[in-house]
């Protein structure tokens, strides 16, 4: 019995890992394959166009790149549209990933000439890694010390011609040197509702949903500016069309299925409103302390802060003071409450 008990548990973790494999499949095969495709930083996308092609002409590889921004606006999905637009490979890890010199070295040494070499959170690579990679960037050069003590010896490895794309939702963390030696840096912007609308168009085209122009709008304008967020939002109004509606998604669908994820007309989940309720009910609308918040919603201060607030700051609803959190006029207003007149005098 216990082992049958084990079997069917490991059944279900490998059922449940293949779920999830197919659900990162799924999320890869929505992101855009070439700049052409990615919508919104045009800035951005123009200025990487004339890049590349000047190295392509060149016969260089690409300077390195560093894309900075809020997660989940393209950064990864830029990082291997410059590969497919240089036509070379890419390698792929993160920061935390890469814990001693003997990590990096393995990727760098195993490189192809022209390689993209993307780090994801580059901003969390340790001291050492990091020393280690500005011989790398800057001359293509990997010193490698053989031995310890006083019989220690550096070799010095030649690497091939390689560019590194680093991505960061923490700029500010980043050190000068490392940040200095990237030649071509940009930041990811938040997405306005017309350009979500076509990421949620052409995702529903991918995925065989059927979508009209009004579900497509509903869905963008509740994605927090945010296309992760977009093809989320479609992947679960899509369920809700295919069980309760005819597999249509119309406006009337995608607002209704929306209102069933609890996501209202600005975007804010159930998590949201009730960060601004606590504040605004159980504070008179603060200021209060993120330690005495956090205890009164049962959630960590640090999720607090990193999770919640970015979102509900950017949008006005709430407002970071050296008293504590206090809650902005337009934050009253969603929640239904009238903002005390002597709040005016902490904004």
């Amino acid at each position: 019995m216990i082992r049958r008990d084990r079997a069917i548990e490991g059944g279900e973790r490998i059922a449940d890992a293949r779920l999830e494999g197919a659900e990162a499949d799924l999320d890869r095969s929505l992101r855009p394959r070439r700049l052409a495709d990615f919508v919104n930083q045009e800035q951005v996308t123009r200025q990487l166009e004339v890049f590349i092609e000047a190295a392509r002409r060149r016969g260089e590889p690409l300077d390195h790149v560093l894309l900075a921004g809020p997660p989940g606006l393209g950064k990864t999905s830029l990082a291997h549209i410059i590969a497919a637009e240089l036509e070379a490979e890419v390698v792929q890890t993160a920061g935390p990933a890469l814990e001693r010199k003997a990590d990096i070295a393995a990727f760098l040494t195993a490189l192809e000439p022209g390689s993209v070499f993307f780090i994801d959170e580059i901003h969390r690579l340790n001291r050492a890694i990091e020393e280690t990679l500005y011989p790398a960037m800057e001359d293509r050069r990997l010193p490698v010390v053989l031995g310890q003590g006083a019989g220690a010896r550096t070799v010095t490895l030649d690497l091939p011609p390689f560019t590194l794309v680093g991505a960061t939702t923490r700029t500010g963390l980043l050190t000068t040197p490392l940040r200095d030696r990237f030649g071509v840096c940009h930041r990811l912007e938040h997405y306005d509702a017309d350009h979500l609308a076509r990421i949620v168009g052409r995702s529903a085209g991918i995925l065989g949903v059927e979508i009209e122009p009004a579900g497509e709008r509903a869905i963008a304008e509740r994605s927090r500016g945010t296309p992760r967020v977009a093809n989320r939002l479609l992947k679960r109004v899509r369920d809700f069309a295919d069980v309760r509606g005819a597999g249509v998604v119309t406006g009337a669908v995608a607002r209704e299925g929306l209102g069933m994820l609890e996501v209202d007309e600005a975007g804010l989940d159930r998590h949201d409103r009730a960060l601004l309720e606590a504040i605004g009910r159980k504070f008179a609308g603060g200021p209060v302390g993120l330690g005495t918040l956090g205890a009164a919603l049962d959630e960590e201060p640090d999720t607090l802060e990193d999770v919640y607030e970015p979102f509900l700051l950017q949008q006005g609803f709430m407002k970071r003071t050296p008293r504590g959190r206090v809650l902005t006029p337009r934050g009253f207003a969603h929640i239904g409450l009238e903002a005390p007149e002597q709040a005016g005098s902490l904004f």
